[in-house]
């Protein structure tokens, strides 16, 4: 069985029967938290009811746990619960203004929000939907990239899971409003429903009433209840192929052996049946939780830091506000201090952010979280990304090295703090070998993380081994975020491109050596008189040159030095006499090549110590206002012998 899908399959064997029915937070507040095994739960309502959410959330893991022993429940992502008491103290931090809670991810920490007491209540229970939201974390945890019908329905599935008496089990109840949509509502074709996506207009996370969310529930249904379980393994099979990167439409007729419009009759027949089955089961031994939850008050500076973060997770303008309260109450408090920090890198006043990271390592110097903030803090001084590889200021990276191992060593299992300490040594050449076997190692234990790959290929790519480099690079094309695959595509285009120049330049080596050998006769002639072809070793380089497109001006000089502020980088060039100056907002948005040895490995701001020779391509400014010659396209380092020819 596979663990992408063992949370289907298991479920069939486990239970006993199945069976048909016809189916601004005020400062005055009082603030609490409830820490259980594996969640932080803190509101401003009751001590029970936030304990009630905790034992909820920690029952669901717990079958989970014993019902699919190959999941990875376990996540190095802490998941931090707030309970709001009522819709007033709840809306300022509301996605919109039709939900009662969400979910908000992040490769740090994850936010779970809810409201007990609302009017939304009557149609959406709060404990459905931290039920919907927590199935979402699981299904992240262990599988790869799942199709978001399937990551929708699933979820709605299982966000009618009850339990009683700490042993009886019910999964599969009918969701009265799904029910109502699908009779009242015309079902989408299952081929426009399998290419939904986040970016599809069939798809609101804010709104899951919708035929979208009715009919991916519907169809996970009877997956998975319907014809007594006999789709299960089939699901289980088009799932895998899809996740390896299957075309839709063939692994669909792969897994179930027939056509889209064959499942629709399918599924359409179930629910006009209007009869869903529900499985319950009791387990042996009761279903226990930590009862020895801590709860303890809060203060009023913590709730505000809480609050703040969540809202800087969300990239929400207002979170400094709520920061900014917190530190006015307790100017030393840790929380507070570094999410201020990493909204200070955000805005690009990296020595403000730097102020703050030390203080709060400083007064948390046990957290983790707070080792690693402080080294990504570092990582962004200077408008550095982690897309073109460039050097740090002297001293930070050692910095930026001793926070990371700190890091590691409080929590090994956060595997963030892995990534920025192999960007670290790519960047400064570090151990790139042990570097490598740390992240084939961390892989091994979770292989389903995109951007660690991503270092990886970036590794092999600078060792030259082509081969592993291109396997890794396009499986995060396949399973990482838009953002990353869009780095990941740039990378690969790096990669051909470096193919195809150190192929000329092997031919050129050839040839040049053929020429020596014969003494620079040729026996390849069109006629009967020899003509003499003198060897250009820059004929390779000038190819492999990035070609200009419409609107750029193409042109040589040397790099005289790099000036970074708030506002971009900007690259002087000196072109004869002239002192060009091209702008840029990042570096990811310049295509910087290297075809030269004497360029170096880092890229840094401030005065170069070798005026290196350069190619540029830009285009030139068209508002006499602007201070700059244009806006830089692309920079290629070249021997300081080479010539560009017009």
């Amino acid at each position: 069985m596979t663990k992408r899908l063992a949370i289907v399959l298991a479920i069939a064997f486990c239970f006993l029967s199945v069976v048909s029915p016809t189916v601004s937070v005020s400062a005055k507040d009082k603030w609490t938290s409830v820490r259980s095994k594996n969640f932080l739960m803190l509101g401003n309502a009751s001590e029970k009811e936030i304990r009630q959410v905790g034992v909820r959330l920690e029952q669901f893991r717990e079958v989970f746990s014993r019902l699919f022993t190959t999941l990875k429940i376990d996540s190095p992502v802490p998941t931090t619960v707030i309970v709001f008491k009522d819709d007033q103290s709840y809306r300022p931090f509301k996605l919109n203004a039709n939900t009662a809670g969400y979910f908000q991810p992040g490769p740090d920490v994850n936010y779970i929000t809810l409201e007990l007491a609302s009017e939304l209540n009557s149609e959406q229970d709060p404990f459905a939907i931290i039920l919907h939201e927590y199935t979402h974390l699981l299904i992240r945890n262990t599988s790869g990239n799942v199709p978001t019908w399937f990551n929708e329905g699933l979820a709605e599935y299982y966000s009618s899971f009850s339990i009683t008496s700490d042993q009886k089990v019910i999964v599969g109840r009918p969701i009265a409003s799904h029910v109502y949509r699908l009779r009242a509502n015309k079902m989408l074709p299952l081929r426009t429903l399998f290419q939904v996506d986040q970016k599809s207009p069939y798809y609101n996370e804010r709104d899951k009433q919708s035929i979208f969310y009715a009919e991916s529930w519907a169809l996970i249904h009877y997956l998975i209840l319907g014809k007594d379980g006999q789709r299960m393994p089939q699901l289980t099979k088009f799932v895998d192929l899809i996740s390896a990167g299957a075309p839709m439409e063939k692994a669909f007729e792969q897994a179930f052996a027939m056509t889209f419009e064959s499942m629709e009759k399918e599924l359409n027949a179930y629910i006009q049946r209007d009869r869903y089955p529900i499985m319950s089961g009791s387990f042996q031994s009761k279903v226990g939780y930590d009862s020895a939850m801590q709860a303890a008050p809060i203060t009023e500076a913590e709730a505000q830091a809480y609050l703040g973060d969540l809202l800087l997770k969300s990239n929400r303008a207002d979170a400094e506000v709520y920061l900014q309260k917190a530190l006015a109450l307790d100017p030393d408090l840790p929380m507070a201090n570094a999410s201020l920090g990493l909204l200070r890198v955000r805005q690009g006043k990296h020595e403000e952010a730097r102020k703050r990271l030390e203080r709060a390592v400083a007064a948390s110097s046990q957290n983790y979280l707070i080792h690693y903030y402080y080294a990504y803090a570092l990582s962004q001084e200077g408008n550095r990304d982690m897309d073109t590889v460039f050097g740090m200021a002297p001293g930070i990276a050692d910095i930026m090295r001793r926070e990371l191992n700190r890091a590691i060593e409080l929590r090994p299992d956060f595997l963030e703090s892995y990534s920025l300490l192999a960007f670290v040594n790519l960047v400064t050449e570090n151990e790139l070998e042990k570097t490598k076997e740390m992240l084939k190692r961390v892989l091994a234990g979770s292989p389903h993380q995109p951007d660690l790959m991503f270092m990886l290929a970036q590794l092999y790519l600078r060792q030259q081994d082509f081969k592993e480099s291109r396997q890794l690079i396009n499986k995060v094309i396949e399973n990482g975020d838009e953002f990353l695959r869009q780095r990941a595509e740039r990378l690969l285009a790096q990669l051909v491109s470096v193919e195809a120049h150190l192929a000329r330049i092997e031919k050129l080596k050839e040839e040049e050596a053929s020429y020596k050998r014969t003494g620079g006769d040729s026996n390849e002639t069109t006629s009967e008189t020899s003509i003499e072809r003198p060897f250009d070793p820059a004929a390779a380089l000038r190819e492999s040159l990035r070609r200009p497109v419409t609107g750029e001006t193409q042109t040589q000089g040397t790099l005289s030095r790099i000036d970074c502020d708030a506002k971009g980088i900007t690259f002087v060039v000196k072109v004869g006499d002239r002192m060009l100056k091209l702008n840029t907002d990042t570096f990811r948005h310049a295509n910087i090549m290297s075809f030269s040895d004497d360029a170096g490995n880092e890229i840094t701001c401030g005065i170069r110590k070798i005026q290196n020779n350069v190619v540029v391509a830009y285009v030139p400014k068209t508002d006499p206002r602007v201070k700059t010659d244009g806006v830089l396209k692309s920079l290629e380092f070249v021997p300081s012998d080479f010539k560009l020819k017009p």
